[in-house]
């Protein structure tokens, strides 16, 4: 008889939008360095992109998918939030019954310890 294991839950991944503008900052278009790398370790490692949802927000505030996943006040981006019940080592906060990682190092510390990816070197 073979035993079925279920999937695991995919973490969802909310990164801005690949680039935008700030209206503080008028006329010029920019990016973030911090979802640019986490992007770039993906693309090295095209398995573990394919384990996440990946959710891309514009810049300006509210960014009500955030919100409605971990709260107003945490809307800064990147974050990667863990399915319920789930959580991790290199967590930053919890709220809503999601454990998430917010900035570039604590999600690329997260997506080693869930899959393996090589850490960053110190």
């Amino acid at each position: 008889m073979e035993i079925m294991v279920p999937a695991r839950e995919k973490a969802t991944l909310y990164l801005l939008e690949a680039s935008f503008e700030d209206a503080a900052y008028p006329g010029q278009t920019f990016f973030c360095r911090h979802g640019a790398l986490v992007e770039g370790v993906l693309g090295h490692h095209p398995e573990v992109r394919d384990k996440l949802t990946i959710e891309r927000i514009g810049f300006p505030r509210p960014r009500q998918a955030v919100i409605a996943a971990i709260g107003e006040a945490n809307q800064a981006l990147p974050v990667l939030v863990l399915p319920a019940g789930e959580t991790s080592a290199s967590a930053t906060g919890i709220a809503n019954g999601h454990a998430f990682a917010a900035g570039a190092s604590a999600i690329l510390a997260t997506l080693a310890e869930r899959h393996g990816i090589p850490v960053i070197h110190p």
